[in-house]
């Protein structure tokens, strides 16, 4: 009976942080040279502040925000752009990405000749799309102090909250990664983020929506991203905090519990 080199190769044990590491460094090998495109998630969040701070915010002035303290309303829209940016790029990491190095790149069954197994590879690649995140915050958060959009020291847990974001929606979108079997089923992707970039209190308090609306922005996890991070940013804290924090928790470590199922399944064929 033959036996897939995979298959022979690969060791049974557990996943130790140490293998996982090894994603990482392949990852930056190859994106040392291909930097721009880490960068391709980052730019549209920031446009649209740009807009916004030029012309929208000084029409609107001050909107009502966390404790119901007014706000500026580009300061409002701001951490919420931050959030909108962590989750693309994690969503872009683990979709697109992990989709052509399993279907077309052949890169996971060379790897599986080594001492690593798939939850390694799970981990690593969910690791790296948290190292992503991470770069965009604190881009991001530069980018908002330049714009004097945040003065507190508060703000700068943005940037754990933005790798929190990374987290649940790169363990979400590697799950669902492993389910698509063509290109074409990318289109599920900007059908899903979009809907939660616009409706999920980003440029608007949650209030200002229909009730039926309120209640299923409620459940979008990019909501409960946007109001951590608007609270972080603008240094008003409540017990609230605490269930997005959990949400966000939950929601990633379910991802990456399905996807590092569903890479096990997939490459062990």
């Amino acid at each position: 009976m033959s036996v897939s080199a995979p298959t022979r190769l690969t060791p049974p044990g557990r996943m130790t942080p140490f293998r996982a590491q090894r994603i990482w460094e392949r990852n930056y090998l190859v994106y040392r040279r291909l930097w721009k495109i880490i960068f391709t998630g980052f730019f549209e969040p920031v446009f649209y502040l740009f807009s916004i701070g030029i012309g929208i915010g000084a029409l609107v002035g001050d909107v009502t925000g966390p404790g119901g303290i007014p706000v500026d309303y580009t300061a409002f829209v701001a951490p919420a752009l931050m959030a909108a940016s962590a989750m693309n790029g994690a969503v872009l990491e683990t979709t697109f990405n992990i989709f052509f190095k399993l279907k077309f790149g052949n890169v996971y069954e060379g790897i599986l000749t080594t001492p690593m197994n798939p939850r390694d590879i799970a981990i690593g690649e969910i690791g790296w799309a948290l190292l992503r995140g991470a770069l965009y915050s604190i881009t991001f958060l530069i980018v908002m102090v330049v714009m004097g959009l945040t003065t507190n020291w508060w703000a700068l847990l943005t940037i754990p909250g933005a790798v929190l974001i990374g987290f649940a929606f790169g363990s979400v979108g590697l799950a669902a990664c492993t389910y698509m079997r063509s290109w074409q089923d990318f289109d599920l992707v900007s059908l899903v983020t979009m809907p939660l970039f616009l409706f999920s209190g980003t440029f608007y308090p949650l209030e200002v929506y229909p009730p039926v609306i309120q209640q299923i922005a409620r459940v979008s996890p990019l909501y409960h991203g946007t109001e951590m991070l608007r609270a972080f940013s603008l240094g008003v804290f409540d017990w609230s905090l605490v269930g997005h924090i959990t949400f966000l928790v939950v929601m990633g470590l379910i991802g990456a519990r399905i996807a590092s199922r569903r890479l096990d399944g997939l490459l062990r064929k």
